[in-house]
């Protein structure tokens, strides 16, 4: 019986369909399923060729690069995660072995910086192991500016506070949830942007109207006031659960002052959820080699899954090594020397798989009920999650975890304190789209200039241009436009860090 749902779940997994030419269990030949969904004959699979079908869902985990385009290859080196040939058979092969060869620790340096048109290899791409190409963008803008859709006085007075004590100005809309929907009134705020001319902009949506089209709209707009594709000013999130959240993040970003590297205490959260699976702890391990090199200690915390019987651990008197929950729940506490650590902590990195309510296996009760002057940094997926979605319901999402709603993890940081929160509303690429935003604001750079080159950086490297940032086919669940979601709650004029 446990044989045979095994052979069911792989099924699943890999989205193939096993038809009467194989035996059950057995997975078709990877030339089969080009042959069958390839219409226009090219020798790859793109996701028009196979939307509707059994393998729509499994499209983007084929594709590693992004390209939108899949290869026989891409789909053979996939299998191999899981033990599968190219022609259907099952590999005989040693997991602890694969990881020992796998697991190394490489410096930043050595990491690839990957700009337009230039590709990955497989395992470059499946352990994350590069960093997107950014590069500084001035805005040749002055001043401030917040765009709202709040009505209420109670959230109207700390974003008055805010313009005033940056000498800006407060722009309302009606709702900027359906902006893209009125093309007219989109073009009067890119002409008030025009006129008013701001470097900084601060976007501060109701909670209803913060969805994945409200920002893809944004980038349209902000992109668009001259004639090169970027952004030419600084943005910032301000969104909160509530008035009292609002008002408690404005408050201390005005008296926030820029901590000094020899008072940065950064604390690292990795998952380890299998043992095939340690890019994550990789990062980690990174992050404290390259702090170590500034003499500056960075604490990891480990969740190891069931299935990492054999997976590697890190060492040291500033390492906790945790068991994840054997009842499919999350982390919801830590033992007072580890929660002495985090209270500590001014900036907190956590790379991992997520869902709405969980980063990197800790659940939304894990998170200090007081992160009041903390950098808190997610690469998980769905650590930004709209409440209410523009895009179809995803039932699963990578690492097997079931897509509930809840709410999401960066926004119970800021209501709980959070000085600036850095997360994704969808699926998230980690580590290599969450560095770039680090070193920026390791460097003195601003809140919105760190977001600024990220979002520049892949709008350079996806090739867009006017037109292309709203999401137009609501019913595809990984549209083109999936890595752009990105979200830095905070003040875009707030610098966290002395360089």
């Amino acid at each position: 019986m446990r044989a045979g749902m095994f052979s069911y779940l792989i099924v699943i997994i890999l989205g193939i369909v096993v038809g009467s030419n194989f035996a059950q269990g057995q997975q078709p030949p990877v030339s089969e399923i080009i042959k069958t969904h390839d219409r226009n004959a090219n020798g790859m699979l793109e996701f028009a060729e196979v939307a509707r079908s059994r393998h729509e869902r499994q499209f983007p985990r084929w594709d590693a690069n992004e390209d939108r385009q899949v290869t026989a290859k891409e789909i053979i080196d996939f299998r191999k995660r899981f033990g599968i040939a190219e022609d259907g058979t099952s590999i005989k092969t040693s997991a602890k072995t694969n990881q020992q060869t796998q697991w190394v620790v490489p410096n930043l340096s050595e990491l690839k910086r990957i700009g337009k048109n230039q590709t990955l290899t497989r395992e470059d791409a499946r352990n994350s192991s590069f960093v997107i190409a950014t590069a500084p963008h001035e805005s040749q803008g002055e001043g401030y500016l917040i765009i709202t859709d709040h009505f209420e006085d109670e959230f109207l007075e700390s974003l008055r506070v805010l313009a005033e004590f940056h000498d800006g100005n407060l722009l309302t809309v009606k709702d900027l949830a359906s902006l893209h929907q009125e093309p007219g009134v989109s073009d009067e705020l890119r002409s008030q942007l025009i006129m008013l001319n701001p470097m900084f902009v601060a976007i501060a949506p109701r909670l209803e109207s913060f969805r994945e089209n409200m920002l893809m709209n944004m980038w349209e707009i902000l992109s668009n006031m001259d004639d090169d594709p970027q952004l030419d000013v600084y943005p910032g999130i301000l969104v909160a659960s509530t008035a009292e959240s609002l008002s408690q993040l404005i408050e201390q970003s005005i008296d926030h002052k820029s901590v000094k590297f020899e008072q940065l205490r950064p604390l690292a959260i990795s998952q380890v959820s299998k043992d095939s699976e340690t890019r994550s702890l990789q990062k980690a391990a990174i992050l404290r080699n390259h702090f170590r090199e500034r003499d500056i200690e960075t604490p990891i915390v480990a969740i190891y899954g069931e299935k990492a019987t054999s997976a590697p651990r890190l060492g040291g008197k500033q390492v906790w090594n945790l068991q994840a929950p054997r009842d499919g729940t999350f982390v919801k506490s830590f033992a007072s020397d580890l929660s002495k650590q985090i209270d500590e902590s001014n900036l907190i990195i956590m790379h991992g798989h997520g869902i709405p309510g969980m980063s990197c296996s800790v659940d939304l009760e894990g998170l200090p009920d007081d992160l009041q002057g903390k950098v808190l940094m997610t690469g998980s997926c769905f650590s930004a999650s709209p409440k209410i979605s523009d895009l179809p319901k995803m039932r699963d999402a990578p690492g097997g975890y079931t897509v509930e709603e809840r709410e999401a993890f960066i926004l119970r940081a800021i209501d709980q304190g959070a000085l600036v929160a850095f997360g994704h509303q969808r699926l998230s690429s980690g580590f290599p789209h969450l560095y770039p935003v680090l070193e920026s604001w390791l460097a003195g750079s601003s809140v919105g200039e760190g977001y600024q080159r990220l979002i520049n950086g892949l709008i350079d490297q996806k090739e867009l241009s006017r037109g292309d940032f709203v999401i137009q086919d609501s019913t595809v669940k990984k549209p083109p436009q999936n890595s752009l979601l990105y979200v830095v709650i905070g003040d875009p004029a707030l610098k966290p860090f002395e360089q």
